[in-house]
């Protein structure tokens, strides 16, 4: 299992870092991204803290410790900046909070963050098929989620992903011990959201491309 988009106590998770990760590898993770939610107010110190957290943990073995972000509720117009500042503070991974049903995200921000270059948009609700097609050229992965909530759209996601060619990756979201999951159950989640056993393989396969290319 590689989870690419979890949160810590350094937003609004439940777990220190260390304590994730330890849960993380108990449950067979070959890697798992802390992607915790920021904005420009925190952007910085919580890169800073999580790339801290991976070169101590990241050396003794076990489950591969990604630090990342989560850009969450920002204006649209503000995505290329941010993007960049997270870059540059050594983020390994960029996520972007899509446009679930489930949360008030501003209208655009989908859209914004396609163009601007994420590594992967998080629930993205009900994705147009522009703005999967423009996942598709940019390299953008759009996510399957696991998560209460932001599960409710899968199917659409995982419909506008093949009718546009985009890929696909599966996250739990996990804001606490209960919403890791298992390799079974990601499986479950995937079949429900229309995937079948190949479907389920190619977004496995997408996880490992994109990690290789942000430990590279």
């Amino acid at each position: 299992m590689i989870d690419l988009h979890t949160h810590s106590l350094f937003s609004d998770g439940a777990l220190l870092p260390c304590e994730l990760v330890r849960r993380c590898e108990v449950m067979g993770y070959r890697a798992v991204a802390i992607t915790d939610h920021v904005d420009g107010s925190n952007l910085e110190t919580v890169i800073s803290q999580l790339l801290k957290v991976s070169r101590d943990l990241n050396g003794a073995g076990g489950t591969v410790l990604i630090p990342g972000v989560e850009i969450t509720h920002i204006p649209p117009q503000l995505f290329p900046e941010m993007v960049r500042r997270a870059r540059e503070a050594g983020a390994r991974l960029v996520v972007a909070h899509g446009e679930s049903i489930a949360e008030p995200v501003a209208p655009g921000t989908n859209m914004a963050a396609i163009k601007a270059g994420v590594d992967i948009l998080a629930h993205p609700g009900l994705i147009a098929c522009r703005e999967a097609r423009l996942a598709a050229k940019n390299s953008v992965m759009l996510e399957v989620s696991t998560r209460k909530g932001h599960c409710l759209t899968n199917g659409h996601v995982v419909m506008m992903a093949y009718k546009c060619n985009a890929r696909l990756v599966l996250n739990t979201d996990s804001h606490a011990p209960s919403d890791l999951v298992t390799e079974e159950m990601a499986e479950s989640v995937a079949r429900g959201a229309g995937l079948d056993n190949s479907g389920f393989k190619r977004m496995k396969k997408n996880a490992k491309e994109l990690l290789r290319k942000i430990q590279c």
